[in-house]
């Protein structure tokens, strides 16, 4: 279910607004370092695109590309960790940081497991799909889901928020049905690679409480980029 506990409550809006923006500059300066042509970086377009759908003022996004190729300061010298393990209740969660100091990061994620379990790399991820996910649109009101679907690669769809459409595909195609997509009806608003658990666990209303303060003390995390999660609905 990716991060969509976070949908079930309201955090303060500008502190949610504020570390959306400041994890998206992150992903953005990440992806700019192999270019900060969109164009020819698909990692970079689709950070952009998830950038552009939250809201973030133009000059943020622009100073994030900057930043990213080198133009600022000298380059983001960001590089990506992944942990994983247990919430309460042995949900289990992968979290990934993105992050300029390992040790700090291995320390606030030690820190934060403590109500829960870290584990060894492969002891939760083997049960979670790593797949592609593209939130998309249609741009007409007659646009075919299904022949959408089938003729731009994608494996599923699902209903998203709104009038939205989740695509879901194999990790190496995300770019290529990203691409082919508006040739069938589709805007596309974010691409991502994410974690899928295959056997979500389904917990009461006070166990799941309990999980998702867990959850939300990770995912405050300044280093921590994206927690994927198998709880149930």
């Amino acid at each position: 279910m990716g991060a969509q506990w976070k949908a079930k409550h309201k955090m303060d809006a500008a502190n949610a607004k504020g570390r959306i923006f400041t994890k998206l500059a992150k992903e953005i300066a990440v992806a700019a370092r192999n270019g900060a042509d969109p164009d020819m970086n698909a990692k970079l377009r689709s950070a952009i695109e998830a950038a552009k759908k939250a809201s973030m003022p133009k000059d943020t996004l622009e100073r994030a590309i900057k930043k990213g190729a080198g133009l600022l300061d000298g380059p983001a010298n960001y590089e990506t960790v992944v942990y994983e393990g247990f919430a309460p209740h042995q949900v289990p969660v992968i979290v990934e940081c993105l992050t300029d100091n390992k040790n700090r990061s291995a320390m606030s994620i030690r820190q934060l497991f403590r109500k829960g379990q870290l584990a060894t790399s492969g002891a939760v991820s083997w049960d979670f799909k790593h797949l592609g996910q593209i939130e998309a649109e249609p741009v007409t009101a007659d646009a075919d889901v299904e022949l959408a679907a089938i003729e731009a690669g994608a494996q599923d769809f699902e209903a998203g928020e709104d009038n939205e459409v989740v695509f879901l595909t194999e990790a190496t195609d995300l770019d290529l049905v990203a691409k082919a997509l508006p040739e069938f009806g589709y805007n596309v608003l974010t691409a991502k690679l994410v974690y899928r658990a295959n056997n979500p666990v389904s917990l009461g209303d006070a166990e799941r409480a309990e999980v998702e303060a867990f959850l939300d003390a990770i995912d405050a995390d300044d280093d921590v980029q994206n927690v994927y999660v198998g709880l149930g609905e």
